[in-house]
């Protein structure tokens, strides 16, 4: 199964309008890791888990299939980026404390990913996943982004969407689960950063291509009238749901 780039095209828009994720995520995580000499972050994107995982270990390896994704990414003294599949991730045997992936595993090979996993991972090392579906702002709000993701643009999910529907919970994950607290990302936005996220939807990306018309149009004036005045901020949720698991047998060659 070859690398499915949903991203690349648009790489800009999804550094600048991706949300950011709590420290206190990579707290927890830097507390169940075996040693904090190095992780790695597998589809980093534009980093931003790397970041976050740079105030806990000594070195962060980023990695991204995307050379546009990488080209974006947020440079950190303690972040090295390299271009590399998760399959194939060119990093040394049992080298690693912890493997993070954000929003990213459903995209995967699985069981060439899980391998490459158990080889770089030292014994006790420990891999997490996450993923988050749509956000939550208010009934109102709520309603004409379900809108946008399921009526209009549903056709034009890639089917690997359905794991993160399922929150991750009809995943393949063959290591010993960890039970992980409940984190979510939040930012204060305005209206316009909102459009700008749906805008990286890689289901509105493949409408506009497809179809030569934004999908945004079709909700705008139902989104501008439950949201408010363009200048106010407001709350935006995005629960995570977690897979954590420790890999025992690691560090194969």
């Amino acid at each position: 199964m070859g690398f499915k780039d949903h991203f690349s095209g648009h790489a800009a828009d999804y550094t600048r309008y991706r949300p950011t994720y709590s420290p206190e995520l990579f707290a927890w995580l830097a507390q169940q890791a075996p040693t904090h000499t190095l992780v790695w972050d597998c589809a980093t994107g534009n980093g931003q888990a790397a970041l976050g995982l740079a105030a806990h270990f000594d070195a962060v390896i980023a990695t991204d299939a995307s050379d546009n994704q990488i080209a974006t990414a947020h440079v950190h003294p303690r972040v090295r980026y390299a271009v590399a599949p998760a399959e194939n991730s060119g990093i040394a045997a049992g080298s690693v404390d912890l493997i993070t992936v954000g929003q990213a595993l459903h995209w995967f090979d699985f069981p060439a990913f899980y391998a490459e996993a158990a080889r770089v991972l030292k014994p006790g090392g420990v891999l997490a996943a996450w993923s988050y579906g749509l956000m939550q702002v208010s009934p109102a709000v709520d309603a004409a982004v379900w809108r946008l993701y399921e009526p209009i643009t549903g056709p034009y999910w890639p089917p690997e969407r359905r794991y993160v529907e399922e929150q991750y919970r009809s995943l393949p994950f063959p290591l010993d689960e960890i039970a992980a607290p409940a984190f979510a990302m939040e930012a204060e936005w305005r209206l316009a950063q909102l459009n700008g996220y749906l805008g990286t939807w890689s289901a509105v990306q493949r409408y506009r291509k497809e179809r030569g018309v934004d999908p945004l149009a079709l909700i705008a004036d139902e989104l501008a009238a439950a949201w408010g005045s363009e200048q106010s901020s407001r709350r935006v949720r995005w629960p995570l749901f977690m897979r954590v698991g420790r890999c025992e047998a690691a560090g194969r060659a």
